[in-house]
């Protein structure tokens, strides 16, 4: 009896596939029948065909050329864009090579304070908090990424009031004028020297060129090549007995995980 039933279902449920597929399709839970299920159907036959026709190498496609790096992990689109001009300042583009823009310094600097280390992870954070001496350090109570977040906002406010315009809006030298006034302790922000700030920017700013491009900046070691520096290279062994300098094409430590 068992076998009598399963055999007697089997052609239905044959047939209400083949209605599926030639008559249409299930979206969100309807089915669509029709003229668009006739050129869905359609459609499916022809990727198959096209599929077919295509020989197989053995090899996976190879990706769309994107740089994944290009993505915010913290920061707000105002505090990227504040984040990306005040850091072209601070390194313009020049005869001798691109700027922080183009080198993706913003996006580092956003990687880094999604991280660990933008959250002091590793670093006592707790009260009480005293105040510390000039060679100790860094010894805020805010954390690294709400420091930034601070100032970036504080750069806008200020330039508001200064200029009515965001910081991204003003004029070069005015940009220059708004992070000389943080430089300086020009500007009050909340619970914070101003010149903490930028000193902390700065230093983002110059590790952003020049760090591995594998945290999202120094772009297509761009950084590297402005200053002949072969990045992360295997071996010197071939070249470290030559008298001449050796320029090298740099290499970054994803090169290695591909060569892996």
């Amino acid at each position: 009896m068992a076998n009598k039933n399963e055999s007697s279902q089997q052609p239905r449920d044959e047939s209400r596939r083949q209605f599926l597929k030639y008559s249409g399709t299930a979206i969100g839970g309807v089915v669509v029948g029709g003229v668009i299920g006739g050129l869905i159907g359609a459609n499916a036959n022809t990727d198959k065909k096209d599929e077919a026709a295509q020989p197989d190498t053995g090899k996976p496609a190879k990706p769309a050329d994107r740089d994944y790096n290009q993505a915010l992990m913290f920061f707000n689109q105002d505090q990227f864009m504040t984040a990306e001009a005040a850091s072209e300042r601070i390194y313009p583009k020049d005869d001798s090579g691109p700027g922080a823009k183009e080198l993706g310094v913003a996006f580092f600097i956003d990687h880094q304070m999604a991280s660990a280390y933008g959250m002091n992870a590793r670093e006592y954070m707790s009260p009480p908090f005293y105040k510390s001496e000039a060679t100790q350090g860094y010894q805020l109570s805010f954390k690294r990424r709400e420091l930034v977040a601070l100032g970036l906002d504080s750069l806008n406010v200020y330039s508001m009031d200064k200029y009515q315009k965001g910081f991204p809006d003003l004029a070069p030298e005015e940009q220059d004028k708004v992070l000389g006034d943080f430089e300086q302790d020009a500007v009050n922000i909340k619970g914070v020297p101003a010149s903490t700030f930028f000193a902390y920017f700065l230093n983002l700013t110059i590790e952003g060129v020049y760090a591995d491009p594998l945290y999202g900046g120094n772009k297509n070691m761009d950084g590297w090549r402005m200053r002949n520096y072969p990045g992360n290279q295997m071996s010197f062994t071939e070249q470290i007995d030559k008298d001449d300098f050796v320029k090298m094409e740099p290499l970054s430590l994803s090169d290695h995980l591909e060569i892996g």
